[in-house]
């Protein structure tokens, strides 16, 4: 087989060689990919104007919402131009970047929701000490911190993934995802892919430990409230963070712990652990979380907003 390794592009999947298909994917594509750029956008103004929302927690839900708008933006509007133009093909480093970017946030994002779960146990079972951990310096010293191990995964990913030789350029999926580039190398990866799937879960495995001893800590601290309304005000801040990782780990899971399919049902695996979190993420929050749903509200309101962002400066020390 011919070595392709200098190729200058890659060939994605069709998801359709029907016109009238591509022209409805591409319609399906611009609604999912508007709402969840929009859902996000309103968690991250509402955080940012509103100063009751100036807390470590809203401010780890901002991060996440950046990060939930650059994880949908990555291979959506790229599969909504080819469906457009009735292209399929990707440059190599529009490839590249893809793959670099989809790892950087992703492991961004599953570090920012570790974190997330840390502050609710400093905040319910340790109240008195929360300012004192949870202090603005902190706050930003961890956001950094997910931001950094984020682009070291990327970087790891990415660069495993391209020192590879290719001997074709057809990559049977409609963005360039991992396992299906590693299939195109001219020599048996398996080992690689592999290797590659045992780290990234090796590291979520490590943070999902963590989440779930963290959860048993706090719902023993929940359980000791004597107040019931106290017990479900503890449990409404940590209900919808639950929900997201959930949504999260179990997508990644259900996506690269599976036999060999057909492409038609790698196509709806990787719509359902690259697409539906960043879409759903913004309203889990809204719908569980009563103070985020007040400031939207508030939002709305033309009439409230000079009161909204009359507040004080962000993350109080």
């Amino acid at each position: 087989m011919p070595n392709l390794s200098t190729t200058s592009e890659f060939l994605l999947m069709e998801l359709s060689d029907i016109r009238e298909l591509q022209i409805l994917h591409f319609f399906v594509f611009l609604t999912v990919y508007l709402t969840a750029v929009t859902g996000n956008l309103l968690i991250i103004i509402a955080v940012a104007l509103d100063h009751r929302l100036h807390t470590p927690m809203y401010f780890f839900l901002l991060n996440l919402a950046i990060l939930d708008i650059g994880s949908i933006s990555v291979m959506v509007p790229k599969a909504m131009s080819n469906s457009l133009m009735n292209s399929r093909s990707i440059s190599y480093s529009a490839c590249v970047a893809q793959v670099f970017f989809f790892f950087f946030i992703g492991g961004s994002d599953f570090a920012i929701l570790t974190i997330m779960a840390h502050d609710r146990y400093v905040a319910i079972c340790n109240p008195l000490q929360y300012e004192t951990i949870m202090h603005r310096g902190a706050c930003i010293q961890m956001a950094v911190s997910a931001w950094i191990s984020g682009i070291l995964f990327g970087a790891l990913h990415t660069g495993g993934t391209f020192t590879i030789s290719f001997c074709s350029n057809v990559v049977n999926q409609f963005f360039c995802e991992v396992p299906q580039i590693l299939k195109l190398s001219c020599f048996d990866m398996y080992l690689v892919e592999v290797g590659i799937i045992v780290f990234g879960c090796f590291l979520v495995l490590g943070c999902f430990i963590f989440i779930i001893v963290t959860y048993v800590q706090i719902f023993g601290t929940v359980l000791r409230i004597p107040s019931v309304q106290g017990q479900k005000k503890a449990l409404s801040t940590c209900l919808p963070h639950l929900t997201v990782v959930s949504l999260l780990i179990f997508t990644g899971i259900f996506a690269y712990v599976k036999p060999h399919s057909s492409s038609e049902l790698n196509v709806l695996f990787a719509v359902i652990y690259a697409i539906l979190p960043p879409l759903f993420n913004p309203f889990i929050y809204s719908m569980r979380n009563k103070e985020i749903k007040t400031a939207l509200l508030k939002l709305s309101n033309p009439g409230q907003f000079s009161k909204i962002i009359a507040g004080k400066p962000f993350l109080q020390k």
